[in-house]
């Protein structure tokens, strides 16, 4: 029982905590890839920004506002908003706004997020693709600074960055997330973009497949292409935290099901003979990552049986004690949910759950093969 307690307790150790120092390790030995040319203000490629949404009425007219106020010329730019058989009024709000730049196509039924997003491609005209969410409003700068790094011939995807407003735990996690990115950045590439913020080069933008996560999927193309991901935090923009922990446990399990399926229909890419940094990254960003949740029900079992022990009994109570307040949290007793420990601890919780769930769900053969946009 010890070696499974302490095998365990590494797994998530290393998930969460020691992948960031392998990281910063093999940065400082190798000093790979950090050059990365983000000089000439000037370098303003032609961009086509693709806008899927499905029943947007709520936001879609603050969205078109907010592409309207971004700094970058208009005879570079066109915005496609793409609707996947929408039934509310979402269509008829864009066309009120649509002029030179804003664009608006229609899918004549409900046929998944990877359709929008193939038909924004076959309408898009320029050489650099953007692909933002509805749910998201950029700086005025994003496009400005999205691009930059494009002048480097290497790069392929350019991710921005979604700031979430707000004190959840949501929020704590996208922190954590956005420092990785980083620091994959700077080793080699990113694992994943932020689906609300990326640019690609168009040639490089294959059609998508319905059930990936397209954000995950671009960025496994553009590494298999010999291209790299990187990252970019000066493009950002902000968005909502999901205010119910069931929304952000259904978003989860959506997001993880797309992404498993991703990365499984991707998989040569975990050969650390042919993909070198970027298989170990995949390995401990995405695999070790989704095995959290195993790893936390083995060490708690494990440790049912190490209670002789004062070291094994205190970290059992340790975790009893953690579990707990993530139940007062849900449960909204004395406001934990709105302390940092309890956000955290419910957060947690909550995005392992999804993950077991998720995987529970992707065993079984379920797809996530329509989308449904968080509401925020």
């Amino acid at each position: 029982m010890k070696i499974i307690f302490w095998l365990s307790l590494f797994g998530i150790f290393y998930a969460y905590i020691g992948y960031p120092f392998v990281l910063y390790a093999i940065r400082k030995v190798s000093g790979y890839a950090n050059n990365i040319n983000r000089d000439g203000s000037d370098y303003e490629p032609g961009i086509s920004i693709i806008i899927p949404v499905f029943n947007e009425e709520k936001i879609i007219g603050e969205k078109i506002e907010n592409m309207r106020l971004l700094n970058y010329p208009e005879d570079k730019l066109e915005i496609l908003i793409v609707s996947d058989g929408s039934t509310d009024r979402t269509g008829e709000i864009v066309e009120r706004k649509l002029d030179s730049v804003v664009k608006f196509f229609k899918l004549p039924e409900r046929s998944g997020k990877a359709a929008a997003l193939n038909l924004g491609l076959k309408e898009a005209k320029n050489e650099i693709i953007v692909f933002s969410d509805a749910s998201i409003m950029l700086d005025p700068d994003a496009l400005k600074n999205i691009v930059k790094k494009f002048q480097n011939k290497k790069i392929g995807c350019i991710s921005g960055e979604d700031h979430i407003q707000g004190s959840g735990g949501e929020r704590f996690y996208g922190k954590y997330e956005l420092f990785l990115r980083h620091l994959e950045s700077k080793v080699h590439s990113i694992v994943g973009a932020s689906g609300s913020l990326y640019a690609q080069r168009s040639h490089l933008c294959d059609s998508f497949e319905e059930g990936m996560a397209p954000d995950f999927l671009s960025v496994l193309k553009t590494v298999e292409k010999g291209y790299r991901a990187v990252t970019e935090p000066s493009a950002f923009g902000t968005m909502l935290s999901l205010k119910k922990t069931r929304d952000e446990f259904n978003r989860k399990v959506r997001t993880l099901i797309r992404g498993m399926t991703a990365l499984f229909y991707k998989s040569n890419l975990l050969n650390p003979f042919k993909f070198g940094i970027f298989s170990l990254e995949l390995l401990s960003h995405k695999i070790m990552r989704w095995l959290v949740p195993f790893f936390l029900v083995s060490l708690f079992l494990s440790n049912l049986f190490l209670l002789d022990g004062n070291m094994y009994l205190l970290f059992f109570i340790s975790q009893c004690l953690f579990y707990l307040t993530a139940l007062i949290a849900v449960l909204k007793y004395m406001n934990f949910n709105k302390k940092l420990y309890g956000n955290v601890a419910l957060y947690f919780t909550t995005v392992n759950a999804a993950i077991l769930y998720a995987w529970f769900k992707y065993l079984s053969g379920v797809r996530q093969d329509i989308w449904d946009p968080s509401k925020r």
